[in-house]
Parts: structure tokens; C-alpha cells; sequence
């Protein structure tokens, strides 16, 4: 029976791995963390879940304690249970996923969250735990849905310019992508509407604006595309430089 009993000493967390997109970069939403393990160091949203409580429910209740945000879908990715991942014993957390628009939500840090604040994926350094693993599985899942299934609703505001769009698809995928390839793509889905309106209050000639047909963009997501494009010339090229040095 007592080797029984050492199955039931694990703990379970979760982590939540938030997206948004601002200003022509993607971001990922992290925490200080003001207590120990790893007090002033940088961590993703994550806390243990209550032994009567399910893990759907544990991660939005996390996410909420911690960074404030409330009623965001949150899409489970996968489970990370190495024995020495958490320094206080075993402790098996599952990774939870989402894509928001930034300026729709207010960040209020709580709880041992001393801070909250949006950090580009980028430049995000040395984190608590395997938290950078935990990032990583969950930027390279963004990555498989980008091919397969709209994302740019959940990231860019109602109304913006097929360049915002282009950056965001770049953003995702890390590398440039050849524009007049990128618009041919886009448009020949039939998935933006044109609303016959252009940007205000810009220094360069202003764009055209465009929304999502929520229509299509349902279908889409639903059924799934195949979205693959050239990398520009300027990319391609790099490449091609770097391979001939190697």
C-alpha cells in the first residue's frame, strides 16, 4: 500500500502562454514573480491547481489571480511533467494557449505577481523554471495554426491595412514574406472585406482598411487552409549568402 501512496504525491499546475500582438510585434504576457521559488525573475502566469478543481477551470482562475484578464478562451497544448522541473518537489503543469487583442484587456498584477507586463516573444530572456520550453511549444503550435486556420481576428483590431496584416503573419512565422505574393494570397481567399476607407492621421499616404468577413472566416476555421507563401526576395537571399559562407 505505501508504494501505492507515491503515486498520489505529484501536484498538477497550469500555465497559460497568452499572445497578443501590438505595434508590429508579437507578444507574450509574463509575471514577476515576488515570492519564491524564483522571486524577481520573469515567469509565465502558472500556479497549482486545487485538488478539487479541474484544469479548465484551474486555468482560468490562474490567469484571472494573477494578470486580471477574465473570459479569455484558453486552449490546452500539451502536458510537461520532467521530475526535476519545479525545485520543491514533482509537479506536472499543463500548458494552456491564447491569442488576444491586447488593447482589449487591462492588466492589474495580483497575488505573488509583482508585476504583469507584455514582452516581445523576440527578446523574452532566461525564465523561471522551463518556462521557456513551455513558450517555445506553444509559439510553435501559433505557428502550425497560422497555416491552417485564420488567427489575425483574435490579434489585430477591427479595421487595419493589409501591412499590419503582413506583419503579423511574419511576426508569427519569423521571416519576411514577399508582399506582392502575401496580398495576392490573401485577397484571392476572399476573406477580408474592403470598407472603402483609408487610415487617418498618418505621416505616409494612407492605406486602404480592411475587416474579416466573419462568415468566411468561421468557414475557415472550421474547415482549415493551406496557407503557404514565398519568403521575399530580401530573405531568400540572406539565405542563400549564409549557405554560400557556410
Amino acid at each position: 500500500m505505501n508504494e501505492v501512496n507515491n503515486f498520489f504525491k505529484s501536484a498538477f499546475s497550469v500555465d497559460g502562454v497568452i499572445f497578443g500582438f501590438d505595434e508590429g510585434d508579437l507578444k507574450v504576457l509574463l509575471i514577476k514573480r515576488g515570492e519564491e521559488p524564483y522571486k524577481g525573475k520573469w515567469a509565465l502566469p502558472g500556479d497549482l491547481v486545487y485538488p478539487n478543481e479541474d484544469l479548465s477551470t484551474a486555468a482560468g482562475r490562474v490567469l484571472l489571480e494573477l494578470t486580471g484578464l477574465k473570459n479569455v478562451f484558453l486552449e490546452q497544448v500539451r502536458a510537461f511533467g520532467e521530475v526535476d522541473r519545479h525545485p520543491l518537489g514533482r509537479v506536472i503543469t499543463i500548458a494552456y494557449f491564447s491569442l488576444i487583442k491586447i488593447s482589449d484587456y487591462e492588466v492589474t498584477p495580483a497575488s505573488f505577481a509583482k508585476k504583469a507586463q507584455w514582452h516581445s516573444v523576440s527578446e523574452v530572456g532566461d525564465l523561471a523554471f522551463d518556462h521557456n520550453e513551455i513558450l517555445s511549444a506553444c509559439f510553435g503550435r501559433l505557428q502550425e495554426i497560422v497555416r491552417t486556420r485564420p488567427v489575425g481576428f483574435e490579434l489585430l483590431p477591427p479595421k487595419f491595412t493589409l501591412t499590419e496584416l503582413q506583419h503579423l503573419y511574419e511576426s508569427i512565422l519569423e521571416t519576411d514574406l514577399d508582399k506582392r505574393n502575401f496580398r495576392k494570397k490573401i485577397l484571392s481567399m476572399k476573406l477580408l472585406v474592403d470598407l472603402d476607407e483609408t487610415q487617418e492621421g498618418v505621416a505616409h499616404r494612407p492605406a486602404k482598411l480592411y475587416e474579416f468577413d466573419q462568415k468566411r472566416y468561421r468557414a475557415f476555421i472550421s474547415e482549415g487552409f493551406s496557407f503557404e507563401l514565398k519568403e521575399s526576395k530580401r530573405k531568400a537571399l540572406s539565405k542563400m549568402k549564409e549557405g554560400a559562407i557556410l
